[in-house]
């Protein structure tokens, strides 16, 4: 089982910088409104300089946006939308810890954060262009088909886990109170992602292992390394278990 870009998303877009996470063992118990509040306040303070649509993290989404045909007002990444919101209110909603923290980091990085149960996802997970034939699963309970040419995250199955990139996740892969088992990724297209993402994923990171008190495998793919193995990730928890 592993996680990767397809060659043509590679080709399309050079710029991409993906960095990726697993980890097992996360409950739905940990307390981390300490822990988010200052990467909330990260987030106030930049927006206080300028809004997010000015952020070079997100006009480079933006721009990416319309290089697949979508007007970027209308579908916006993942980090826009949740700093558009906290802008708006002051505050995101609660929906479990990790995508709790995970959604506060993003907004403080500014870079789309996706979380995936790992349980739920069928085989090998590819961000690739859509055949028209894939299933994805709304939040509340839809069952929608993405356009051909559209870039999603698919399964093995034919299970879309996202639509349109970065825009929105599925249900279907969503954490619950009873997933244990995960798989992070942010993306970027800046001109500085290189250095910002890999910072990004060893903050996730060093954050696990505080709260929950485990330990994860990471990396940051490129088109000569573009393949995460999550079959090696998984064994490798489960042989520390065992030991």
């Amino acid at each position: 089982m592993f996680f990767r870009h397809s060659n043509e998303i590679w080709s399309e877009f050079p710029e991409l910088v993906p960095g990726v996470l697993s980890a097992e063992g996360i409950t739905s118990t940990a307390n981390v409104e300490g822990r988010i509040a200052k990467y909330h306040a990260i987030a106030t303070e930049r927006l206080a300089r300028r809004p997010e649509s000015e952020m070079a993290e997100i006009q480079a989404w933006r721009r990416g946006f319309s290089k697949m045909g979508l007007k970027p007002t209308q579908y916006r990444c993942a980090s826009e939308a949740l700093l558009r919101r906290f802008r708006q209110e002051g505050s995101l909603p609660r929906l479990h810890p990790l995508v709790d923290l995970c959604n506060a980091i993003s907004i403080a990085f500014a870079i789309p954060v996706a979380v995936f149960d790992i349980s739920k996802v069928a085989g090998d997970l590819e961000v690739r262009h859509a055949s028209g034939s894939e299933s994805y699963l709304t939040f509340s309970g839809e069952v929608e088909h993405p356009e051909a040419r559209e870039v999603i995250f698919a399964d093995a199955a034919g299970q879309a886990h996202a639509r349109r990139w970065t825009n929105r996740q599925s249900g279907l892969s969503a954490m619950r109170d009873d997933t244990h088992s995960v798989l992070i990724v942010a993306e970027a297209l800046h001109g500085s992602a290189a250095s910002d993402v890999p910072k990004l994923i060893d903050t996730i990171a060093a954050e696990l292992a505080a709260i929950w008190s485990i330990e994860v495998r990471q990396g940051v793919l490129s088109p000569s390394s573009p393949r995460f193995d999550l079959s090696s990730a998984m064994n490798l928890q489960l042989q520390q278990k065992q030991d």
